[in-house]
């Protein structure tokens, strides 16, 4: 990792996350699963969640409703919007991988994560300045809260600057 340890603040599976700089948000590990980052750049604070499912239909298991975009996302935007932020918060996505080839059950679930993820954002009207998502790889996230820079780290295709 690339600050130190007590700055890190990780987002496990299913949760989500808000911050100021001088920390930093991780999410390791990221398959179809999608990390969607919101920062807001005149207070350097924000978000990470670490989102696994589209929306509660795509499960019959129960658990926390932060492991859903269609939860998830509209949950962290109004966390940071407590301060009248909504208008200056951007999104980043990563993650969205085609992991489960031969299972038909989960088949696209990361394209089905990617696309309800950006559907939440468009109705919160926050806008994506960036991407890396697909692929068959998996992904680990860090927000560095002082730029809103987000570094994605994977053993197949090294380090890569959103």
């Amino acid at each position: 990792m690339s600050m130190a340890d007590e700055d890190a603040v990780f987002v496990g599976t299913g949760e989500f996350a808000v911050a100021t700089h001088p920390k930093v948000l991780v999410t390791p590990a990221l398959g179809s699963c999608i990390g969607v980052t919101l920062y807001d750049p005149f207070r350097h604070m924000g978000g990470l969640a670490h989102v696994m499912l589209p929306s509660p239909a795509d499960t019959v298991t129960t658990g926390s409703l932060c492991r859903f975009a269609s939860h998830a996302v509209p949950a962290l935007a109004e966390r940071l919007s407590e301060g009248g932020a909504r208008h200056r918060l951007v999104a980043k996505l990563t993650g969205g991988a085609s992991m489960f080839k031969g299972d038909t059950h989960f088949a696209g679930i990361g394209d089905r994560n990617a696309e309800e993820v950006r559907r939440q954002l468009a109705l919160l009207r926050i806008p994506v300045l960036a991407e890396d998502t697909g692929g068959s790889h998996a992904r680990t996230v860090e927000l560095h809260l002082d730029t809103g820079l987000v570094l994605v780290r994977s053993y197949l295709y090294g380090m890569k600057e959103l």
